[in-house]
């Protein structure tokens, strides 16, 4: 960890900041802050070039090893690449999981088959994917996964149901983690499966949320089919290749994710100087900001810690993490509602840019949206478990 940038990192970061000024502009200035499915101005066909453009423009890719495709650039430079990005305003990637999820553990546990079938087109901008991990009773208990796959006739068929599922409506692909031996139980017996989502024996349904938008999805798989060798990793061993999977989701993105924070933080700050905050606000205002410095601070020495001995990423420092950011964004949610009074309760006009006081909505959102931070991705009690059991070493 180097809180000093080095004159190579100020450069590039001036590179990603022009070319975002130049290129989210004109067709795709609509797309500018645009967080996803349902937000203002967020349109598919829209994003979906914008992808291109981002990978016509060398952005997608940046942190794969130059043998797989990818500019190999260090961790320094992929944080700043994030960092700019959001600060740009930045719309949501559907290419995200793509290419900062799926490529990484493609490179360390796919086929030289699936590397060369996938990641073109992951880089190029033109196949999307989304995550079949949670399901109704396997969501922080990922390794109770009862979705079913059967090898027959060098193809396999799925039968279950992932919930939760972000971009299944937009992806052309989804991996998912499935058992495939029958009585096999936990984390035995399963396998990561890289399936097409536009066939029969698949339906996604939206999920409808309680700020309005219907950003997740179920998606159930009912005689589903993908080729035998679309699968990473050896099959039964799919708990491996999927915690694999999780530890790229802890990756560079994360300062990208600190960044929109940040964004969230200075729009508090701003409503409270435009406002008048009273003492206590102020006092909350501040630890917010000393809170996201820690976060930060923490996000950089977990990345540049050396890799294990064991080859795992979950390292001690690594495991607090959730658990510090979602109770941290959390506390900023209520803290938006707090500094908005009585006008937390107010709705506006269905349509979003109607509302004569943007803030108010954006900060509403924050509140609904981050009440959810302790719950996804593991929850506050299963993270508290990982930190005991795996960093100190205590007993079950």
């Amino acid at each position: 960890m180097n809180l000093v940038e080095a004159a190579a990192d100020r450069a590039f970061r001036a590179a990603v900041r022009d070319w975002m000024a130049t290129e989210l502009a004109g067709e795709f200035a609509p797309l500018r802050e645009a967080r996803g499915p349902g937000a203002p101005g967020f349109d598919l066909d829209l994003a979906r070039r914008w992808e291109q453009r981002l990978a016509a423009g060398g952005w997608v890719g940046i942190g794969w090893p130059r043998a797989a495709g990818g500019d190999g650039l260090p961790l320094s430079q992929q944080l700043v690449f994030h960092e700019e990005y959001v600060r740009a305003g930045g719309p949501g990637r559907i290419g995200h999981i793509g290419e900062t999820l799926l490529a990484p553990t493609l490179i360390e546990h796919g086929s030289a088959a699936l590397r060369e079938r996938f990641l073109p087109a992951i880089r190029a901008g033109t196949e999307y994917w989304a995550q079949g991990y949670s399901e109704p009773g396997a969501g922080s208990d990922l390794a109770n996964v009862q979705t079913r796959a059967t090898l027959a006739h060098g193809t396999w068929v799925l039968r279950g149901q992932k919930l939760w599922t972000s971009w299944a409506r937009e992806a052309d692909w989804i991996f998912v983690l499935a058992r495939s031996e029958a009585g096999s139980k936990r984390h035995q017996g399963l396998t990561l499966l890289l399936v097409p989502l536009r066939q029969p024996g698949i339906e996604v349904r939206p999920i409808r949320q309680i700020g309005g938008g219907a950003e997740f999805n179920e998606v159930y798989f009912d005689g589903a089919r993908t080729e035998g060798w679309m699968h990473l990793g050896d099959c039964g061993q799919g708990w491996r290749v999927a915690m694999s999977l999780l530890g790229h989701e802890r990756g560079a993105s994360t300062l990208g994710q600190q960044a929109h924070f940040r964004r969230e933080l200075e729009c508090m700050v701003d409503l409270a100087r435009r406002r008048g905050a009273d003492a206590v606000l102020r006092r909350r205002l501040a630890r917010a900001a000393l809170g996201l410095q820690m976060l930060r601070r923490h996000a950089l020495r977990v990345l540049g810690a050396p890799p294990s001995t064991s080859g795992s990423t979950a390292t001690g420092a690594a495991l607090v993490s959730k658990y510090a950011w979602s109770n941290w964004h959390r506390d900023l949610g209520r803290l938006a509602a707090d500094l908005l009074g009585a006008d937390a309760d107010v709705v506006a006009d269905d349509d979003p840019g109607s509302d004569p006081d943007p803030d108010r909505s954006a900060l509403q959102q924050l509140w609904l949206s981050s009440r959810a931070d302790t719950i996804y991705a593991g929850t506050n009690e299963i993270q508290l478990n990982l930190i005991a059991e795996r960093g100190l070493g205590m007993p079950r």
